[in-house]
């Protein structure tokens, strides 16, 4: 979990010490829109070949060449960046390195954890996700607004490299890997698995912008730089709560994971509902309780998620995750930039109303894409 946390802090710092960044860089929301996305699109580009090489090297083998990528990417961040468009570039290569590290995750945990608590462990493994942006809402008031922003991508490269010694040995050779890949090769029907990835994709739309606008937003509605990181801080405990405590009753549940999925995301569709209209009142009354449903609940499902996608696809767990990555690393480039660009033109009360629409659509397309999931299992059940 420590390496996983690591390869996702780039992206996730800079959502929660946007206010000083945006200070100290000279840009404002749109441009933080571009930055944000140069992680998420180089994401998207690398997530299938990601899960090929995954399938290939090894999980732990990938997994540690990405931490090391990350850690690397938050030194230069730290000493080197002066404009946003260094920032970006930064985060193209934290965001190949985190798309990397979560198929190589996933991949690991399929084949060496036991089947009767996989469900808890993709939760865990998927709450890294919110611990980066809880440690990045905690750096707000213990770093960022003390000794400076920059001392805090020192520490998150300093995470990086403890868990690179933490992470275990392969029990494979690398000839012995590529030998049970070429056995284990085969290609299942893709058509479900994209379905699954438009469905993420337009969900992760919406919740993506949480990670990069949330405590810009909470300062625009009338909370501190300090109150609105430890909002951020407490949004994220909230989701990791949800995320272990959903995996856990995965493993006793023994299926209808998807359903639960698109029942957490209708969920959380209220939470984005009362972070416009606390948005549109400036009442931190509302938008405090829509931050912890729409991070607790309506992004609470991701460990689920992806636990179903490898549950489903046994044979190619790196694969299967690839495909469904893409999409949701597709969808978490467009957010903040559109995220962004909608709160220049018409403000955070509009764009989080947006987010909510496209939070409603991915609950409906991932409905029906479980539908195709059903079907194809039914048919090889035969």
């Amino acid at each position: 979990m420590i390496a996983a946390t690591a390869i996702t802090l780039p992206t996730f710092l800079v959502g929660t010490l946007a206010v000083q960044l945006r200070q100290s860089l000279h840009f404002g929301p749109a441009e933080l829109g571009v930055v944000v996305g140069c992680s998420y699109a180089a994401a998207t580009v690398f997530a299938i070949p990601s899960g090929r090489l995954a399938e290939e090297l090894g999980g732990l083998r990938v997994l540690r060449y990405v931490t090391a990528v990350s850690g690397l990417v938050m030194l230069l961040i730290a000493a080197e960046v002066h404009s946003w468009p260094e920032l970006a570039a930064g985060l193209l290569l934290a965001g190949a390195a985190s798309s990397g590290g979560q198929v190589a995750a996933n991949l690991f945990l399929a084949r060496r954890i036991d089947p009767r608590h996989q469900g808890l462990a993709f939760g865990i493994k998927q709450s890294s996700v919110l611990l980066a942006f809880l440690l990045g809402g905690l750096a707000v008031p213990a770093v960022a607004l003390t000794v400076g922003w920059r001392w805090a991508f020192v520490g998150a490269a300093c995470l990086a490299a403890l868990s690179i010694i933490m992470l275990p040995r392969p029990r494979l050779s690398m000839a012995a890997q590529r030998r049970g890949a070429d056995r284990r090769r085969r290609h299942e029907p893709t058509l479900p698995l994209a379905a699954l990835s438009i469905g993420f994709g337009l969900t992760l739309t919406a919740c993506s912008s949480l990670g990069a606008f949330l405590v810009s937003s909470a300062v625009v509605d009338g909370l501190s730089p300090a109150e609105a990181g430890l909002l951020a801080a407490l949004a994220s405990a909230c989701g990791i709560t949800v995320r272990v405590l959903v995996g856990y009753l995965a493993d006793r549940r023994g299926g209808r994971h998807l359903a639960y999925v698109v029942a957490m995301i209708l969920i959380g569709a209220a939470g984005f509902s009362l972070l416009a209209l606390g948005a549109e009142l400036h009442a931190p009354v509302l938008f405090v309780p829509g931050a912890l449903v729409a991070f607790g609940i309506g992004w609470g499902w991701n460990g689920l998620f992806n636990f179903a996608v490898v549950h489903t696809h046994p044979l190619s767990p790196a694969r299967a995750s690839g495909i469904t990555q893409t999409g949701g690393r597709l969808g978490s480039v467009v957010g903040p930039l559109a995220f962004g660009i909608l709160v220049a033109h018409v403000g955070y009360p509009g764009a989080w109303t947006v987010a909510c629409a496209e939070i409603l659509l991915g609950a409906a397309t991932m409905a029906g894409a479980r539908v195709l999931l059903a079907r194809r299992i039914r048919r090889e059940e035969r």
